[in-house]
């Protein structure tokens, strides 16, 4: 009789397991891939070997002239936990001059979104549609600053992919990518969103998308889909010891894509938001001397002269916690959201000043082109004010002492015109304590 009703409870434990077994059970991705690889695309770039020099997969990013000013500019240090390698998942090919990777139609005549690294430096690119048509293809503009490029097949009625919305994205929601891993095509992996607004160094002002989903070579350019089938992010990097998938991808929110798409037709080029100002974190010991409750915001290391921020009374030393009424947690926030600005703008900032709120009005730029940039290098400090060693020079104020706890002496560096200094790795926001020994 005992035995007998251990028995139904263990029954009775089981069925009642059930439900809750039914309940985390995994999400069936069929339909899902049913309805959205049909938009999705190989693409392949062809280089010729005086090419090659110049096609490696970076592991710190790719970046153009606006980029690089853009980060000159911001001054953001970055994450201090970058693990050892940063790969773009462009190298997967038939030959040494080959490039394999993803891409997805966005327009029933043929526009396809893809990586820029996938067509770096190409000397033709060809597309191969779900159907396994081959169809050369035309670059239609590339932004190098966000990694993406616009391509365009001579195809008509095509499959659309349907655009979502990465700012609905909640970490830990089920996502899957669809790709050409080593020239495998429509191959399907899946996984969580892991983070969101990331920042990974190498493109300033993209809130990268961090994914477990397995990405690997063939897979840039290629769709990041939520559980309803739209695309919320392109597939673009992972972060690797070995070079292959380790657990850590990372995709562009489809957001800034298709504004980027947008700028790319109407004119060829990417223009992002400019604001003038040196940044850097605030650490728990700097949070106590600007009198915050909590490091946050990003600290100004330096403003630009004649530059936007310096128009609007933004000065060394203030602490920005809020930009066009986005909270800013720290440095590595405020760039993405300045970048997204449209020149001409006028955006409320909100700073932290020797322990009181302040909201300045700053009518955003556009960020310098590169014929722009020795005008603006020109405008940090007049050339007769910088030193034999190229540096533009001058003292700390008071709020910058105690936010970097320098009692006495030091000199900010605002300017490096190359040279020495350069070389040696000195950079605008940077404080001199000595020289050659000499305080």
């Amino acid at each position: 009789m005992r035995s007998l009703l251990v028995t139904a409870l263990f029954c009775a434990c089981l069925s009642g397991l059930s439900p809750v077994r039914a309940a985390t059970s995994l999400p069936d991705f069929t339909n899902i891939v049913a309805r959205a690889a049909p938009v999705v695309v190989n693409v392949s770039a062809t280089r010729h070997s005086d090419t090659l020099a110049s096609t490696a997969p970076s592991t710190s990013g790719q970046d153009d002239a606006n980029s690089n000013w853009y980060q000159r500019f911001f001054g953001s240090d970055g994450p201090t936990d970058t693990p050892p390698e940063n790969d773009r998942n462009n190298d997967g090919g038939d030959t040494a001059g080959d490039s394999l990777g993803s891409g997805f139609i966005i327009s029933a005549d043929g526009e396809i979104l893809t990586n820029y690294h996938v067509i770096e430096n190409a000397d033709s690119v060809s597309v191969k549609l779900a159907d396994r048509r081959v169809l050369p293809a035309k670059v239609i503009g590339v932004d190098t600053g966000s990694d993406l490029a616009l391509l365009k097949v001579d195809a008509h009625n095509l499959p659309v992919a349907d655009i979502g919305d990465a700012r609905r994205l909640k970490v830990g929601q089920w996502v899957l990518a669809i790709g050409s891993p080593f020239g495998f095509d429509q191959s399907v992996t899946a996984g969580i969103v892991s983070a969101e607004g990331r920042n990974i160094g190498s493109e300033q002002y993209v809130p990268y998308i961090q994914t477990d989903v397995p990405i690997n070579p063939g897979n840039s350019g290629g769709p990041l889909l939520d559980l309803a089938g739209q695309v919320v992010g392109i597939n673009s990097e992972i972060y690797s010891r070995t070079g292959g998938y380790q657990g850590v991808s990372f995709a562009i929110p489809i957001n800034l894509a298709m504004d980027v798409v947008g700028q790319l037709r109407k004119h060829g080029h990417v223009v992002r938001g400019w604001l003038g100002v040196n940044i850097t974190d605030v650490t728990p010991d700097m949070a106590a001397n600007l009198r915050l409750s909590r490091p946050q915001g990003a600290l100004v290391r330096a403003v630009i002269a004649a530059s936007p921020a310096a128009r609007s009374g933004l000065m060394a030393g203030d602490v920005i916690l809020s930009y066009d009424g986005s909270e800013v947690a720290s440095s590595e926030a405020l760039p993405p959201l300045v970048g997204s600005t449209l020149a001409g703008r006028q955006v409320a900032v909100v700073v932290m000043r020797q322990g009181s709120r302040k909201t300045l009005q700053v009518a955003i730029a556009a960020l310098p082109s590169d014929q722009q940039a020795a005008t603006v290098a020109a405008a940090i400090q007049p050339p007769g004010s910088r030193d034999v060693l190229g540096l533009a020079l001058r003292g700390l104020t008071g709020t910058e002492r105690q936010a970097f706890s320098v009692p006495a002496g030091g000199a900010l560096v605002e300017h490096v015109a190359g040279g020495s200094a350069e070389h040696a790795g000195l950079r605008p926001g940077d404080i001199i304590l000595s020289l050659n020994g000499d305080t």
